[in-house]
């Protein structure tokens, strides 16, 4: 995200991360991966929850509390518009795809 986060902003859109991680953990992601836009911490899942995103597989272990990985486009009243997810963990959507369906909720 962060390489093409100009070009994400380009079409009004921002960029904002949330992880069960801790504050600390996420201000030393930030600093090592050169990260500029907001890590919200969710230490106990409680957002994660909200959304319907937590990895229920992952419940007793030591990544408990972790989501699904994804993106929602929300407008600014905080309404989702679009959900993007994709079956592996590791995978990730373009910035063309998140860009696309930015421009579709508009």
């Amino acid at each position: 995200m962060q390489e093409n986060l100009e070009e994400i902003e380009s079409t009004g859109g921002r960029v904002v991360a949330i992880s069960y991680d801790s504050l600390d953990t996420l201000k030393r992601f930030a600093r090592s991966g050169g990260i500029t836009f907001p890590l919200l911490s969710d230490t106990d899942s409680k957002t994660i929850e909200a959304y319907g995103v937590r990895n229920l597989e992952a419940a007793g272990s030591a990544i408990d509390g972790v989501p699904h990985p994804g993106t929602f486009i929300i407008d600014q009243k905080g309404i989702i518009r679009f959900k993007l997810f994709l079956k592996g963990y590791r995978d990730r959507h373009t910035v063309d795809a998140l860009i696309k369906a930015f421009n579709e909720t508009k």
